[in-house]
């Protein structure tokens, strides 16, 4: 299989934009001809980290009575496979209607594209109210799945993710308040089974040697007080879809957690739906998450071409089921991986065929493609699947530092470079022994413990020495701790592996701008912000660069820059308002203070400048607010008394004298000189 887009099925392509784009073509509440008489409310319940094994009737070992009721009710589909074993992808399936290669989304720290419709866009525009509570930073609204969404919880008080207790009060309070006036959609996404496995007590101590399937259990209990409160509170008929968005390896086929291989463990979901037109039973067919969509969409009345209708969970239709794990092939250059379901068979294509059948052997142990090769019908579904070309997918270089440790506190760590893509690169499966090896450094760097992750940097590339992202965070680490030589030595190899790579360019000419020879990475760093001027690092850089130039002006163009890229934290603000005082851009500096101030409240200390700011654009009454703030002990007090004298004035107050006698006592420096010729003192 080729790893470019140009071997790529068309048709198949626009198969997968057509199925939803002809479920956004619906707007009417009354649209949809095979809606239910009374559109129902609708609950949609995502399950992280769940197995298929782990929860439901089937389970052994753990207590499910929530799921077990609603699967009881309801429509339970033994074969429900996740499009992705990651959780933004596969949520963007689910709301988009697209596989991966559809809307564009192949790892986590991306971003939904806005150009393909979203479920709670659609409905919203549909006339129903819609409100997510997402319980991790990997979903947090900057990641592109609130829109349509009128209310989108993600406040996760400083932490990176929050237990389904706490998920479940907020969206209980919400059920509470809210008005019953027109139909809800209501998306809750529970956590919790994601590693480390802590789960609360009483589970912890009834799970205590199986702490996974503990977390799993204190889930389902705060799943059926939510389903309780919706099912009383919801206007109308209720709806609810409750499914998981991808599973957990537990060392099966060598992998412990989940976003590296398209075994079982991490593809095959539990997935339960009740509500208006869905008979209960258990059904065997094949289907994937992504028609999540269509049935929301076929609830809600809006699809007047039958599209969603044909589509959805009630309508049943066979189809061919694909997934992806694409995550080794953009971060490392291994094979991609890409994986077709029909019947009880399962074919999983990573630089050669594996066969199984699923049912006879659920395991996935006796690979039959030896022996009776390959169907026909996974086979062309496998090969006419887009392959992603790496790069294509804007790189998450907006990303703040500090939102990287927070992906990197719950294992999601997004590579440094485009890979080295080769056609003998290794099976993801044939090197599961480094799959924690790689979790690890990739934690340890983002967290900038550079020693502790150069041993295991080193051991990577023993065993995969084209492995790019692992030789540029080696380079890296090594120029951190100042072994310069060995820096060079390091980027000197990456060259070698990607000697057209803008990676290995960029992040070498951030090694010479942390040293000495800074000016070296000059040339570097223009030609990367104008080729590429979305590429942060590069724009940081030459932004520091300028100022130690003492080209300020310049500077401040790139530090605003900076900030359309990412949101600036106060620091990086006051530090773009001081100089763009200094090259006398007030409006900039103006603006620059304003926000650093709202953002810090109390905390900020810069009233003085925000004070003279105010002054030179006649906001007087900001002004005197502002430097009546200044402390006495501020070293520019003196400067504060004088401004405010010069407000007092302008403002005609009664104590202007005294305020200009105050300032001539206290004045130093500076100030003396400018009391001294200050016409509104005379």
């Amino acid at each position: 299989m080729s790893l470019s887009m140009s071997r790529l099925s068309l048709a198949f392509l626009l198969g997968l934009v057509a199925t939803v784009a002809a479920c956004g073509r619906g707007g009417s509440p009354d649209a949809g001809r095979s809606a239910p008489a009374q559109r129902p409310s609708i609950l949609l319940v995502t399950l992280d980290t769940t197995r298929a094994d782990a929860i439901g009737p089937e389970a052994k070992g753990v207590e499910t009575p929530a799921f077990n009721a609603l699967a009881t009710r309801g429509r339970r589909f033994r074969q429900a496979y996740a499009p992705a074993p990651e959780t933004l992808p596969s949520h963007a399936s689910m709301f988009t209607g697209l596989y991966p290669a559809g809307h564009g989304v192949h790892e986590n720290a991306r971003t939904v594209p806005a150009r393909h419709p979203h479920a709670a866009e659609q409905l919203q525009r549909g006339g129903y109210r819609t409100a997510a509570f997402v319980s991790a930073f990997v979903l947090a609204r900057r990641f592109g799945l609130a829109r349509g969404f009128e209310t989108y919880d993600d406040e996760l008080a400083g932490a990176v993710e929050r237990s389904a207790r706490d998920t479940t009060e907020r969206a209980l309070a919400y059920l509470e308040a809210v008005g019953r006036d027109r139909p809800l959609l209501l998306w809750v996404h529970y956590f919790d089974p994601h590693a480390p496995y802590a789960p609360p007590e009483p589970f912890r101590t009834r799970y205590a040697t199986q702490p996974y399937l503990g977390e799993v259990a204190a889930m389902d209990e705060q799943l059926g007080r939510l389903v309780a409160a919706f099912e009383r509170r919801a206007p109308g008929p209720v709806a609810i879809v409750v499914a998981s968005d991808h599973g957990e390896g537990l060392g099966d086929h060598g992998e412990l957690q989940h976003g590296h291989l398209l075994y079982q463990p991490t593809m095959h979901v539990p997935l339960v739906v009740v509500g208006p037109g869905i008979e209960p039973g258990v059904s065997d067919a094949p289907v994937s998450l992504r028609r999540i969509h269509h049935t929301l969409v076929d609830w809600a009345g809006l699809d007047p071409s039958g599209e969603a209708t044909r589509h959805s969970l009630r309508a049943g239709a066979p189809e061919v089921v694909l997934g992806e794990a694409m995550k080794p092939f953009l971060s490392y250059g291994w094979q991609p991986q890409i994986m077709a379901v029909e019947g009880t068979k399962k074919a999983i294509y990573a630089g050669r065929y594996e066969v199984y059948d699923v049912a006879a052997d659920p395991g996935e142990r006796r690979n039959l493609e030896p022996v009776s090769g390959v169907p026909a019908s996974l086979r062309r579904a496998t090969d006419g699947y887009p392959v992603p070309t790496p790069g294509a997918t804007p790189a998450a270089d907006t990303l703040t530092d500090e939102a990287r440790r927070q992906l990197a506190s719950l294992g999601y760590v997004s590579a440094t470079a485009q890979p080295v893509v080769r056609r003998d690169a290794p099976r993801p499966v044939d090197m599961v022994k480094l799959f924690e090896v790689i979790d690890r450094a990739s934690t340890l760097f983002v967290q900038q413990r550079y020693a502790e992750v150069i041993p295991l940097l080193e051991r990577i590339l023993r065993d995969d020495p084209f492995n790019l992202d692992a030789t540029l965070r080696l380079a890296t680490a090594q120029s951190m701790l100042g072994r310069d030589a060995q820096a060079v030595a390091s980027f000197r190899k990456a060259a070698e592996l990607a000697p057209q790579s803008q990676d290995v360019r960029l992040y070498f000419a951030l090694h010479q701008e942390r040293g000495r020879d800074w000016a070296q990475a000059v040339p570097t760093l223009e030609r990367i912000v104008a080729d590429t001027p979305e590429r942060l690092p590069a724009v940081e850089a030459l932004a520091r660069v300028r100022e130690r130039q003492g080209r300020p002006a310049e500077a401040v163009a790139l530090w605003q820059q900076v900030h359309t890229l990412r949101e600036p934290t106060p620091a990086d603000l006051v530090k773009l308002g001081t100089l763009a005082m200094e090259v006398g851009d007030t409006a900039v500096a103006l603006s620059a203070f304003e926000r650093a101030r709202e953002q810090q409240g109390a905390a900020f200390r810069h009233d003085l400048e925000l004070g003279v700011l105010y002054v030179a654009t006649r906001q007087l009454e900001q002004a005197r607010a502002a430097l009546d703030r200044v402390p006495a002990g501020h070293p520019g007090y003196p400067m504060a008394l004088f401004k405010r004298a010069q407000v007092s004035v302008l403002l005609k107050e009664p104590d202007a004298p005294a305020r200009i006698a105050r300032a001539r006592q206290q004045a130093d420096a500076t100030t003396r000189g400018l009391i001294a010729t200050e016409r509104l003192f005379r």
